[in-house]
């Protein structure tokens, strides 16, 4: 998958209750003060077309993810992405996200203590991230708009076995979403500065030319107690599933995935098999 070559690739910390405990990751923003102690804590990059540094290289696969070579715990996030075009004032700061498409997303990353920057545990090769080939189209990213009535679930199949990985929840169940989401990540990306977990966002995009697309993963959900203590595995395979609850169950999307199944219309899957790098 390398058709989002010239995509920035952005992501949103702490837009699920719980998730950032669970993961071991709340002591990162102990530090970082927001106005909404509920809302998301910060936006961090994953992929910067053009960067020198490893933020440089195309991390984005459809059906594998590439372990480290480091001896490191290694964790799905199953998130929703959303595909938007970016607008721009004079200044190169940006005056619109607008959302096109929406998908099933694995925000994958390491579990490793004292990593300066949250960036620095989300992209470490090819095939470190995760987004579905299949997106799906919006009609309007706010209330009475098509994401309604979606839901997330994630599994891991292990040795022949299917597992819950996260809890399958409603996309409304975000901290922040539609145009609250929206206006929050615009002002935290021209605003963000370099601090603590986080970096400035909007020096960077000016630095990368200001790009006109993004793929923007909009925050993990919470973990099932299997998920939350089982890392990856080479030969596991990891399922996320974005489907429209108006059609499909949940019961009947479990039964899908277990079949290796998960096509229709109103589902955007990603399945990917974990490898040795």
């Amino acid at each position: 998958m390398g058709h989002y070559n010239d995509f920035v690739g952005l992501g949103v910390a702490g837009n699920f209750a719980l998730h950032l405990e669970q993961a071991g990751e709340s002591a990162d923003f102990k530090d970082v003060l927001t106005e909404d102690p509920n809302g998301p804590k910060g936006m961090f990059p994953f992929y910067m077309p053009g960067s020198a540094g490893q933020i440089g290289i195309y991390p984005i696969s459809s059906d594998t993810i590439m372990l480290p070579n480091e001896e490191c715990n290694v964790q799905p996030e199953p998130e929703v992405a959303l595909i938007c075009d970016l607008s721009y004032d004079t200044d190169g700061n940006v005056t619109n996200i607008e959302p096109k498409f929406f998908g099933a997303y694995n925000d994958c990353s390491l579990r490793k203590e004292g990593a300066a920057k949250i960036s620095h545990k989300k992209n470490w090769g090819k095939a470190s991230k995760g987004l579905s080939d299949t997106l799906i189209p919006l009609d309007t990213f706010e209330k009475g708009g098509v994401m309604d009535t979606y839901r997330i679930a994630s599994f891991l199949r292990r040795d022949g076995s299917l597992f819950r990985y996260g809890e399958d929840v409603e996309l409304p169940g975000y901290s922040y979403f539609y145009g609250k989401l929206l206006e929050w990540m615009k002002n935290q990306i021209n605003t963000q500065t370099d601090f603590g977990p986080l970096e400035p966002i909007g020096a960077y995009l000016k630095a990368a030319g200001l790009p006109r697309k993004a793929i923007i993963s909009i925050g993990a959900t919470r973990y099932t107690h299997f998920g939350e203590t089982n890392f990856l595995r080479e030969g596991d395979e990891v399922i996320v599933v974005v489907y429209d609850n108006a059609k499909y169950c949940t019961n009947p999307i479990l039964s899908m995935a277990n079949r290796g199944a998960l096509q229709g219309e109103g589902i955007s899957a990603l399945v990917q098999k974990v490898i040795r790098g």
